[in-house]
């Protein structure tokens, strides 16, 4: 029988996950897997609970909750052979909506149990993750205007959550008012980039803005490499238009947009960087590095995966 820790993040997303854990929970245990249920009290404990978890040679650990903690579980499952295994309760979880285990606007309980029933018998597969400086981060590194406003924004109550959409829109597009760009110096494998920029966007993955936009169309989770996408800019102006570019999948075609694959690139610029990592909001006063840890981190995959998000078949 395989063994897992389920641990759940109280305060993410907008329902009860406390309910939740226990629904699934009882799903995994009906479908041939050994189930110990854990609350989490804060970030770091989920972190330290996923590495107790690697450290006693569970098979998985599942995780209820949003992108945020789903990048805290990754944090301590590099490099082990424990399994990630998301049940996505959080507000947008696209990371979830990467793996096809839910989409926009469904009820958060449906999308737990469904995910639950398919995880049951899930395949293992390894991943990629970043490192900027020393911080792991499994869907995006961002700096600019994207990190300014998950800077002024989060965290979120419950509350401000439920009424996400309007609410978040609105405070997103003030903060975008504000935002005038900003100078970079890059050097992508070797080479030097300098340029002024909205902001600039490292992704893992294909889906970015809540999962609103494909970003990299051509991303893998399992080649290596991962994807810098710069945006030139200084307005609201400039930033509208860039937010219509990405919604309607034209933006590797404009010319105030640069793309460039790496393994690793560093970052700095004349003033503080806002940044963020998986949607949480990270700080450097200095330069940052950013490098491509190839196949670091098992993740429990569905069998009937439709899209083609690995360069290699399943072994």
């Amino acid at each position: 029988m395989r063994r897992a820790c389920l641990v759940y993040n109280p305060i993410a997303g907008r329902y009860p996950s406390s309910i939740l854990a226990d629904r699934a929970a009882t799903l995994l245990r009906q479908n041939g897997w050994a189930i110990a249920i854990e609350q989490s009290h804060s970030g770091a404990h989920i972190t330290e609970l996923s590495r107790w978890a690697a450290a006693e040679g569970l098979d998985a650990f599942f995780i209820i909750g949003g992108d945020g903690s789903v990048n805290l579980a990754a944090s301590g499952l590099i490099h082990s052979n424990t399994a990630l295994g998301v049940l996505p309760a959080g507000t947008s979880n696209v990371w979830a909506q990467e793996l096809g285990l839910t989409s926009l606007g469904r009820p958060r309980q449906a999308c737990v149990e469904e995910s639950a029933l398919r995880l049951a018998g899930a395949t293992v597969r390894r991943v990629d993750v970043g490192i900027c400086n020393d911080r792991p981060f499994l869907l995006w590194s961002g700096v600019g205007l994207d990190a300014f406003v998950v800077h002024r924004l989060e965290p979120r109550t419950r509350l401000e959550k439920y009424l996400s959409i309007p609410s978040y829109a609105l405070r997103a597009t003030w903060s975008a008012s504000l935002w005038h760009g900003m100078n970079l110096d890059v050097v992508v494998d070797g080479s030097e980039i300098h340029g002024h920029y909205l902001m600039g966007v490292v992704t893992n993955i294909r889906r970015y803005a809540g999962g609103l936009a494909i970003l990299s169309p051509q991303a893998y989770l399992d080649d290596g490499v991962m994807d810098l996408w710069l945006f030139k800019g200084d307005n609201m102006a400039d930033t509208v238009q860039v937010a219509l570019e990405l919604v309607a999948g034209r933006h590797a075609q404009s010319g105030q947009v640069q793309h460039y694959p790496f393994q690793e690139l560093h970052l700095e610029s004349g003033s503080p960087m806002y940044m963020q990592l998986d949607g949480e909001p990270y700080s450097s006063e200095a330069g940052v590095t950013i490098k491509v840890a190839a196949a670091a981190l098992p993740v429990l995959i569905p069998q009937e995966l439709h899209t083609t998000l690995f360069s290699t078949d399943a072994p």
